[in-house]
């Protein structure tokens, strides 16, 4: 058996190859023409799974844990609240009542405002109302002052059951959906 026949090929492929490139020289280095190489595009395969997963964990997660991963988005609730009503509120589903703007004022004006104004609607019945406090973009380092304060005062309204951070269209996280307790 000759050493060509035990790599696959038989003498006569071996000869048949070599007349086919006889008169040929290598190339040099320099010389060699760089192959066009050809860009693949990327396919994302699985990324209609990883969608479907993101969202089925995010609808089985609690809503705390979901909140407390983004640090400008305002989240709080009573134990009376539940999650369905959690979901809503923060998907913007209540009708807003009445809203104030504290965004602009200094801290001493905005506690007795906001204090004055849930205690108006809870005395009024409104069931949902919106709090703008900005986004404390003009606070420089130390942050959204006005927006932190906004967050404790509220927490500490007994009237007050639950809050978060509003959509986009009506805020964002400049502003928050305010559920009161019925009177």
């Amino acid at each position: 058996m000759t050493n060509n026949e035990t790599d696959g090929q038989s003498d006569d492929e071996t000869d048949l190859f070599r007349r086919a490139i006889s008169g040929t020289k290598p190339l040099q280095a320099e010389k060699r023409a760089a192959l066009p190489s050809r860009k693949r595009t990327p396919k994302a395969r699985f990324s209609r799974a990883d969608e479907s997963d993101a969202l089925r964990a995010t609808l089985a997660a609690d809503i705390d844990t979901i909140e407390e991963s983004n640090a400008d988005h305002l989240f709080f609730h009573r134990p009376s609240v539940g999650r369905r009503t959690m979901r809503k509120l923060g998907r913007g589903r209540f009708s807003i009542q009445a809203e104030i703007d504290l965004h602009g004022m200094t801290v001493a004006e905005a506690k007795p405002r906001l204090a004055d104004f849930i205690d108006d609607c809870a005395e009024h019945g409104q069931l949902c109302v919106r709090v703008v406090h900005g986004k404390g973009l003009g606070s420089g380092h130390k942050g959204p002052v006005l927006k932190q304060r906004v967050n404790r005062w509220l927490r500490q309204r007994d009237t007050v059951l639950a809050f978060v951070s509003a959509r986009q269209v009506d805020g964002g996280t400049g502003a928050l959906y305010v559920l009161l307790e019925r009177p």
